[in-house]
């Protein structure tokens, strides 16, 4: 019995060595996301970090800075969603489509 908990030991060191590098290649991965015809691209990483927003000249409209700002949440909330997509993917390539309780977000554990 022994043997066996140190094997599922070893095995969850294994998997948290393996979290921890998909972790740091996520920082390295982008997703974009364009909204309002392309005037508004967002740009994340995956690890759900905005990194940049894109604004074309002609969405800046002093009378109308109200669309402006619904633009740019449409477009942050996108891209970040589509960076959690991005993560969850890679998680399931990593654990195998094994659903792991709390995510990535085990303390102590992952």
């Amino acid at each position: 019995m022994a043997k066996g908990m140190g094997d599922m030991m070893k095995q969850a060191r294994v998997l948290q060595e393996k979290m921890a590098k998909m972790q740091e290649e996520l920082g390295d991965k982008i997703v974009e996301s364009s909204v309002g015809g392309g005037m508004v691209v967002a740009k994340a990483n995956g690890r759900q970090e905005l990194l940049s927003i894109d604004l074309e000249p002609e969405v800046v409209d002093p009378d109308d800075i109200e669309m402006l700002q619904d633009l740019i949440v449409a477009a942050i909330n996108d891209v970040l969603k589509r960076s959690q997509e991005m993560e969850a993917e890679e998680m399931s390539k990593l654990t195998g489509g094994l659903q792991l309780p709390g995510g990535m977000k085990m303390p102590g554990l992952f």
